[in-house]
């Protein structure tokens, strides 16, 4: 990384009031997170030592240390970070959205577009499941997405006559975050992102057209669902 490249990511310390500590704290800690990022993005988690990160950064491996407890903390901030964007997103453009079909579709172009994004790609999809093991990654990942699949499940599902209880709109939404996941790894995953997120669009596509056509023609859940 450049010597200019590393100073725009480096923010500066406010020097006034009774907060300086605080706020050069909150600085550097964001700086880490910042340089980390990039050299994650990069050069990928095993590439990069926690020498680079404190250099870029322009601060001591003591003060990395103050605020991670090492190379693998750090990165799950990172993770963390791109994961909370990413949702929130996601979040943007299912507003102002009335017709849950509209809704759903445009959250999942929204899903589609974010990962294709370099960062995304690099550290949630190749990097996560490795670097914070299968169960952490579903857990950070869920925690951070979970909520806009959900908004967008209970929207289709409130589209049609159907009394669903809470358990039941949460299996809906699992299936279908569990859906979401495999499609964002295929595209991130794909020679040629685009492409592959075409397809991933339509094929969805298909299925919210499925339970529009449900919804339009009053069709009755089975049983084990209505009761």
């Amino acid at each position: 990384m450049s010597k200019s490249s590393v100073s725009k990511l480096v923010p500066k310390v406010p020097s006034v009031g009774g907060s300086r500590r605080a706020a050069y704290s909150a600085s550097t800690k964001r700086a880490l997170i910042d340089v980390a990022q990039t050299l994650f993005t990069d050069q990928g988690y095993a590439a990069t030592s926690l020498d680079q990160i404190v250099a870029g950064a322009r601060v001591t491996k003591g003060a990395l240390y103050h605020h991670f407890s090492g190379k693998q903390a750090l990165f799950e901030a990172v993770f963390e970070r791109v994961e909370s964007d990413s949702a929130q997103s996601v979040k943007k453009a299912l507003r102002g959205h009335r017709d849950p079909w509209d809704k759903a579709r445009a959250g999942l172009r929204a899903h589609l577009e974010v990962v294709q994004e370099a960062r995304y790609r690099r550290i949630v999809i190749q990097e996560g499941p490795a670097v914070l093991g299968y169960q952490r990654y579903r857990e950070q990942e869920e925690r951070s997405t979970f909520a806009n699949v959900l908004d967008i499940v209970q929207s289709v599902l409130a589209a049609g006559k159907w009394e669903l209880d809470e358990d039941m709109q949460q299996t809906f939404a699992r299936i279908f975050f569990g859906a979401m996941s495999s499609a964002g790894e295929a595209v991130s995953g794909s020679e040629d992102p685009i492409a592959a997120a075409v397809r991933v669009e339509t094929a969805i596509g298909f299925i919210l057209a499925g339970f529009q056509i449900l919804v339009e023609n009053d069709v009755q859940l089975p049983n084990a669902l209505a009761d």
